[in-house]
């Protein structure tokens, strides 16, 4: 029994077709998988960052309870909070300027909270009160925590990253409109080591 040339070629372009295909769906897949898990990992970064927010308020009435506190510090605190909760960030556009604002308002939080910590020394019965160390250790837990998450979502994004600009992924991602993911950055300056002068 002969095949025919004809039959030959058909079958061998249905092969080929049947090739691309399952290659073209497996690299689709991949890139959705790993977008996923960047999709996860932001979702655990803003987890930890709403824990510390969700701690604030908390704190700000703990320590609203003595005196003399300054109020200017709790005000700075409470409005730095407030920031930080209206930036919203969309995982499918975790671009470097989204990324950049969301940074700023997490550091304003962080900075507030210092300037906080730092009066607080100066009321030692406040510092003695078990509600505000337990407060102060979930927060110290929280920047921990954090650390952890961020650098957990660099790696995936890295990644991510990796396999989109790979050729010939980079050929799927530009057609289904997949798109570079940002990473978390040190602060500006954060690169040179502080003075200590005595």
């Amino acid at each position: 029994m002969k095949i025919s040339k004809g039959w030959i070629i058909l079958i061998s372009v249905v092969v080929v077709l049947f090739l691309l295909i399952s290659w073209g769906t497996g690299t689709y897949n991949k890139l959705v998988s790993k977008e996923e898990g960047v999709n996860q990992a932001w979702a655990n970064v803003e987890n930890v960052y709403q824990r510390r927010l969700d701690l604030i308020p908390n704190l700000v009435n703990t320590v609203k309870g003595v005196a003399n506190f300054e109020k200017s510090t709790l005000t700075a605190v409470i409005e730095a909070r407030a920031k930080a909760t209206n930036v919203q960030i969309n995982p499918k556009n975790l671009d470097e300027g989204s990324l950049q604002k969301f940074q700023e308002a997490q550091n304003n939080v962080s900075s507030a909270l210092g300037r906080l910590m730092v009066v607080v020394e100066q009321y030692p019965q406040l510092k003695a009160t078990q509600n505000f160390s337990e407060l102060q250790a979930q927060l110290e837990g929280t920047e921990n925590r954090i650390t952890v998450e961020r650098r957990n979502f660099n790696e995936s994004a890295q990644a991510y990253n990796t396999y989109l600009r790979r050729f010939p992924s980079n050929i799927f991602a530009g057609m289904f409109g997949f798109t570079k993911k940002a990473y978390f950055a040190s602060d500006k300056g954060a690169e040179k080591a502080p003075q200590v002068q005595f």
